[in-house]
């Protein structure tokens, strides 16, 4: 027979095949909600000329082979098995194409469960009060017993955590370092109860929760004031009485004997209130199933932005460093910048441990006047002092996965589009510099960049699981040309490895981790024998000057980091080098979870567990 035109009618035998749809990205993705289909042609058999058919080709519609075909049987056969092994390569694409791939520069070859445990006990080794004998720190003990129980003050201030390498109590990095802690465990505690760690996070949130409910009074009389102690212990310059605070007196916590004071603000140190307010709320999530110590702490949260909304709404709000007896030694250290942030955040937080839209609308009117006292010097950077990028994230969660629409569309638009710049910033290298090593420059005159670039990991990494749970591929910014899912994993990760040890020094910056890390760190504990011995401040000075090793490993705590060339010095003596936080480990403890495993391990719906559809809006 010889081969001439096939009619239309004969491809009409033939059924189409159908792939996912394409996503922005050109990747073969499923849809948030369902599968959409477009159709693939094979060009196995001759097209029908129909339609734009008809137009005039280079191709004619019609073809004559000249091809002697002597069995029908075997040349339906051959057009079956064609098919046939044309869609199997296809389907064998796919499968490639979707099976879980490894990558090192998307995945951490450390041993990221080890890291997580160490960066969690270094907060065994800053609690304050009195000291579990369970604790798998061994060169701690019971410490600050007296604590609230100096000069005119009366109160129960026993507990809580030392800041970093000295004596004193913070309150506002305290309450930052618990919102941050609790927020990692909403987000991945399937994760950290994967390699064991749940237990252990969670009771180092609750030895900061405990001492939160115990530093806000709460007013017994609308006459009365609210009361907030902000610190307890001195920073003070006593040239006269050098062993008389906790910065001249190089000494051991449980060998502390000097006067430890109290500062004491009231409910217009907005900033320290809204932070408060963030850490009770975020921990009472934690705590859902503990039905009593959960509400507790939202009770608590609640009075307390009650009283704290009203000072904002007549302008009496102030950040809590601008008031002497309340900050004014706290600025040295924690200087306050705005409060704005931290009323929305805590606003924000106690909508998701309540899902009273009280809070939501607090939130979502005041985040474009947040935005607005934003620093250029802050821009883009989440630590404890400016939650605004955080933020931001939260509201773009809720708008991926439980968009409310009117009246906060607009608020949450804002959030969502904030947020993309926030990712392109940290990809782009034109917002922020790099060390030649490839850590990440967030606050270049401000040293210590390790905290930023733990929480830019966090950041970018859970913001790369939101978007991998929608099923998109990116995003997209005004300025550059979007970014990637693994743009966005590789940053992540780069971070973390540049902290565990991946940089040119080759130096972990984690003590404990790995082979080569710092020994002698900026820490009174870790810096003095545990032997048995009382210490005084003069001979906690020859340890201080000492260029011999820490006796005590402080497992699990990151340093403040190298300078800007990856210069780093491993001296005792250089705080800017050596010293420790709670609020910088708060960071890295959360890019550490965030980045574990190759699973994504991410509660999708668990923290909107309080809140409904709004009844106001029809």
């Amino acid at each position: 027979m010889t081969g001439s035109s096939t009619s239309a009618s004969d491809a009409d035998k033939y059924s189409a095949t159908y792939v996912h749809t394409i996503s922005e990205a050109g990747r073969l993705l499923p849809s948030a909600s369902k599968w959409n289909s477009i159709e693939l042609d094979f060009k196995v058999l001759p097209q029908s000329s129909t339609g734009y058919d008809s137009l005039p080709s280079s191709y004619s519609k019609s073809y004559d082979y000249e091809l002697v075909i002597t069995d029908k049987t075997h040349y339906k056969r051959f057009l079956y098995i064609s098919s046939t092994v044309a869609f199997l390569i296809l389907a064998l694409g796919l499968v490639l194409h979707f099976l879980p791939r490894k990558n090192h520069h998307h995945e951490s070859a450390k041993n990221l469960s080890l890291a997580v445990n160490q960066a969690i006990t270094f907060f065994d080794a800053q609690k304050s009060g009195n000291y579990p004998s369970k604790s798998p720190i061994k060169f701690r003990g019971s410490s600050g017993l007296r604590d609230g129980n100096t000069g005119n003050t009366r109160a129960d201030l026993v507990g809580g955590f030392y800041d970093s390498g000295n004596n004193i109590k913070f309150t506002f990095p305290t309450a930052y370092t618990i919102t941050l802690l609790s927020w990692s465990v909403i987000e991945y505690h399937q994760k950290y109860e994967d390699i064991g760690e749940l237990e252990h996070i969670k009771d180092v949130i609750r030895w900061g929760s405990d001492y939160l409910l115990k530093v806000f009074v709460a007013p017994n009389a609308t006459s009365e004031p609210t009361i907030l102690y902000s610190q307890v212990g001195s920073a003070g310059n006593d040239t006269q009485n050098p062993g008389s605070n906790d910065i001249n007196c190089w000494q051991r916590p449980e060998d502390m004997s000097y006067e430890r004071p109290v500062s004491v603000c009231d409910e217009t140190a907005s900033d320290l209130a809204g932070e408060i307010v963030a850490a009770l709320s975020a921990a009472s999530i934690v705590f859902k199933e503990e039905n009593e110590y959960s509400q507790r702490l939202t009770k608590a949260a609640e009075k307390l932005y009650g009283i704290t909304e009203k000072k904002d709404k007549i302008h009496k709000a102030v950040t809590y460093t601008t008031i002497d007896a309340c900050g004014g030694e706290a600025r040295k250290f924690y200087n306050s910048s705005g409060y704005k942030d931290e009323l929305v955040w805590g606003g924000t937080w106690l909508f998701f441990a309540t899902g009273n839209y009280t809070y939501l609308d607090y939130a979502t009117t005041n985040f474009a006047a947040a935005s607005n006292n934003e620093t250029i010097a802050d821009k883009g950077i989440f630590y404890w002092n400016n939650k605004l990028t955080a933020t931001a994230a939260l509201l773009t969660r809720l708008r991926f996965f439980h968009d409310l629409g009117f009246p906060y569309e607009k608020a949450l638009g804002l959030s969502s589009k904030m947020t993309d710049q926030l990712m392109c910033s940290y990809l782009s290298k034109q917002n922020f510099n790099r060390t030649p090593g490839g850590l990440i420059l967030l606050r270049p005159d401000y040293g210590e960049p390790l905290q930023f670039a733990a929480t830019a990991s966090f950041l970018s990494k859970l913001y790369k699981d939101y978007l991998t749970l929608l099923g998109r591929s990116g995003g997209n910014c005004t300025k550059c040309d979007g970014f990637s899912l693994e743009m966005l994993q590789s940053f992540s990760i780069s971070q973390v490895n540049y902290i565990l040890g991946d940089n040119p020094r080759k130096m972990s910056y984690v003590v404990g981790f790995g082979d080569h890390y710092p020994t002698k760190v900026h820490h009174r504990s870790a810096s003095i024998p545990w032997d048995g011995q009382f210490h005084s401040c003069a001979e906690g000075n020859r340890w201080l000057r000492s260029q011999d090793r820490n006796p005590n490993i402080l497992l699990g705590a990151m340093v403040a980091g190298p300078d800007h060339f990856d210069g780093f010095s491993d001296e005792r003596d250089k705080p800017w080098f050596t010293e420790p936080s709670i609020a910088s480990n708060a960071g890295l403890v959360a890019a550490l979870i965030a980045n574990h495993g190759p699973n994504l391990g991410l509660d999708q719906m668990g923290i909107f567990e309080k809140v409904q559809l709004d009844s106001r809006v029809p």
